[in-house]
């Protein structure tokens, strides 16, 4: 197995010996059948039977999970290990000639089972695709926000942000309400979970309203460029929020006209 992206510095070493661990583990057991065969194929696990486990003796096989490409598996290594396990989906793709040696899965965990030489291997294969992993995860994981960015406490009343101020944190509202002023005048709500203080921050002015708690509040205080950096790293976030903004837009639109409609 091979990841995509950036590899750490052990691991050609370590790939390598996974990648002759298989042969290793299958030493005296038999095929069940000639080698399978496919051109190119989009979806491997569909086509593979439940009952068997294969090894792959040419071409390459691409694994994506939900849609992104994470690894891909060589020459030598197992397929099939997955099946018949409720696991996430992970497609298997070729598009180049592709050809494995099928052998019976309950034959495979029994002969593996049947030596404590074996089954130190096997423990070792696993253990060794886990740390590439648990690596990559490591390595493309944005650092998460955690206590330590901080929590503050308001009593109502209390300023969360005020107008004017440099934009040097984005806020998220955990336990309670705050309104926005602007100029003294009430413009909008902040609810409990909604991020707040991002407009200053992506626009880099000041800040353009008083965010006053209406009941005792916990605020998440995240440091803009950590925030900017997981917009970076998560679209989702960055949607949710533009979402958030622009109906925050739309209200404040619909407020301005109807002061300006003339009375009645």
């Amino acid at each position: 197995m091979y990841l995509l992206g950036e590899q750490p510095a052990y691991a050609d070493q370590l790939i390598n010996r996974l990648q002759s661990i298989p042969t290793q583990l299958l030493e005296g057991l038999e095929p069940v059948g000639a080698a399978v065969t496919f051109e190119r194929v989009d979806d491997l696990a569909p086509l593979l039977p439940g009952n068997q486990l294969f090894v792959i003796e040419n071409g390459l096989l691409h694994a994506v999970i939900d849609g992104r490409p994470l690894f891909y598996l060589q020459e030598g290594d197992l397929v099939g290990l997955r099946q018949g396990i409720e696991l996430p989906s992970c497609r298997y793709s070729s598009e180049e000639p592709l050809s494995l040696i099928p052998y019976s899965r309950s034959a495979v965990f029994q002969h593996i089972y049947g030596s404590e030489q074996r089954q130190e291997l096997f423990i070792q294969y696993l253990i060794g695709h886990t740390a590439l992993l648990s690596d990559a995860l490591a390595r493309l994981k944005q650092p998460e926000i955690r206590p330590a960015t901080g929590f503050q406490h308001f009593a109502a009343g209390e300023e969360l942000i005020h107008q004017g101020d440099d934009a040097e944190h984005v806020f998220v509202i955990i336990e309670g309400h705050a309104e926005a002023y602007v100029d003294g005048h009430k413009v909008g709500d902040v609810q409990k979970d909604e991020i707040f203080g991002a407009m200053a921050v992506f626009t880099r002015e000041k800040r353009s309203a008083t965010v006053l708690a209406s009941e005792p509040c916990t605020v998440m205080v995240i440091p803009k460029e950590q925030f900017l950096s997981l917009m970076q790293s998560n679209p989702r976030i960055a949607h949710s929020l533009i979402e958030s903004m622009a109906r925050r837009i739309d209200l404040l639109n619909k407020e301005v006209t109807q002061l300006r409609l003339p009375a009645a």
